[in-house]
């Protein structure tokens, strides 16, 4: 049994090998075109490189105004001095943080001394 995602993948395959078999033979046997009663070859040759020509520009350009969009609106990342002293700081912290932990245990550990009327 197929998948619908495996579906999906084989039509996608057809399709792409039919457009480019298609280009290929429009753009170096053209006259396949005459045969379909297509007149103006050289037009039809001219779009068929120019139409990608466009879209791939155009997609490049896409490409370009996302990323230094993204580059305008990204705030600057801060001083590698100011991510030092943050950790820093944070290790001083837990280090103060474990101290205070050992010295509760060494507390809780201690035997409590007896008074003379528990005796």
């Amino acid at each position: 049994m197929v998948s619908k995602d495996q579906t999906i993948g084989g039509v996608i395959f057809i399709v792409c090998v039919v457009i480019a078999i298609l280009y290929v033979v429009t753009l170096f046997y053209p006259q396949w075109l005459a045969g379909i009663g297509i007149q103006d070859v050289s037009s039809v040759q001219f779009w068929v490189v120019a139409i990608p020509v466009f879209i791939a520009f155009v997609a490049v350009m896409a490409i370009g105004a996302w990323i230094g969009w993204t580059m305008a609106t990204t705030p600057p990342p801060k001083p590698i001095e100011e991510i030092t002293g943050e950790v820093e700081e944070e290790k001083k912290e837990e280090k103060a943080e474990e101290a205070k932990e050992v010295e509760e245990a060494k507390e809780e550990k201690k035997p409590e001394k007896k008074t003379k009327s528990e005796k």
